[in-house]
């Protein structure tokens, strides 16, 4: 009824109400939501209705935010009137109780999920979410544009909202500028209208944050792979690359090569590593120095008329 309007959900966990059911209220969890299934409603059903009153005043004498019954069920007139009375809205589902649970459990989260905002172009490249980050102007619209262009999937651009949710971080636009991108001198571009509607996705795990930075000779750049920064996103470690800009640097086949690479290593691969094991390996067969002129990668070249 009305009341619903009045009633706000303070807590992400569900409950049933059994126990308070049968007279133990003492650790009644009565702030979250009530589910009513199966269990209850035989519990009810089985009482007479003088028993059936004082049972169900056992929960309603609290403030509760609302009760769910699950699986079809429904209760007698006379409890639906005492809800009614204490102003607690029940609702009725014919979704089976642990799914309904589930389900429900699921959305709670979504909406008590923590979430901030960053700034940056958020995009699905290889099925790698990675958010282009780093100072304003500095070209990170313009390489989403140039992924978007050569296949991948554009999230958000320039604001991008995070939710933490079950220790992933998912990225989405705002309802404003969902679809849309500023580039620089071009102004406002309709993503979904120029590129189609494989362009865009509405959300995207954030696996990996890209950051452009201006070229500095004196700067300290990562050459081999083995060191792995990171960034911390509302408490999760989130993997950090940092990449110098310099003339003539394509950054689009970078990002792609940086996805490529993070799912090499999600399956078990690290090509760093590798080059490094390789390294140590000849290290290790050598009992003098190294010779002058390294070996070739093949023992007998045979040429090539092509």
């Amino acid at each position: 009824g009305d009341c619903a309007q009045y009633r706000y959900v303070y807590e992400v966990d569900l409950h049933r109400p059994g126990m308070a059911l049968a007279g133990y209220t003492d650790l009644f969890t009565y702030k979250r939501i009530q589910i009513i299934g199966n269990t209850e409603t035989q519990f009810l059903d089985n009482l007479s209705p003088t028993e059936q009153t004082n049972a169900f005043k056992n929960i309603t004498a609290f403030d509760l935010p609302v009760i769910f019954l699950t699986d079809g069920n429904k209760l007698a007139d006379n409890l639906i009137k005492l809800a009614e009375e204490a102003s607690i809205p029940i609702y009725t589902t014919p979704v089976e109780t642990t799914r309904f649970m589930y389900l429900l459990r699921d959305f709670l989260e979504d909406q008590f999920a923590t979430q901030t905002m960053v700034h940056g172009a958020m995009v699905d490249v290889y099925g790698i979410g990675i958010l282009i980050a780093g100072k304003s102007g500095i070209g990170k619209s313009e390489v989403a544009l140039d992924l978007i262009e050569r296949g991948h999937r554009l999230v958000a651009d320039d604001v991008v909202m995070l939710t933490k949710k079950s220790n992933v971080l998912l990225s989405s636009a705002t309802e404003i500028s969902k679809h849309f991108m500023e580039i620089r001198g071009l102004g406002i571009v309709d993503v979904m209208s120029m590129f189609g509607i494989r362009s865009i996705r509405y959300q995207k795990r954030l696996e990996v944050v890209l950051e452009l930075t201006l070229w500095d000779e004196t700067g300290d750049v990562e050459r081999t792979g083995l060191n792995h920064d990171s960034v911390a996103i509302l408490g999760l470690d989130i993997p950090l690359i940092h990449l110098p800009i310099t003339p003539g640097k394509n950054i689009t086949v970078i990002a792609e090569v940086i996805a490529m690479n993070y799912l090499l290593k999600h399956y078990g691969y690290d090509p760093a590593k590798a080059f490094q094991d390789r390294i140590q390996a000849k290290i290790a067969t050598k009992t003098g120095d190294f010779d002058a002129t390294p070996k070739r990668a093949i023992e007998y070249f045979e040429g090539d008329l092509e």
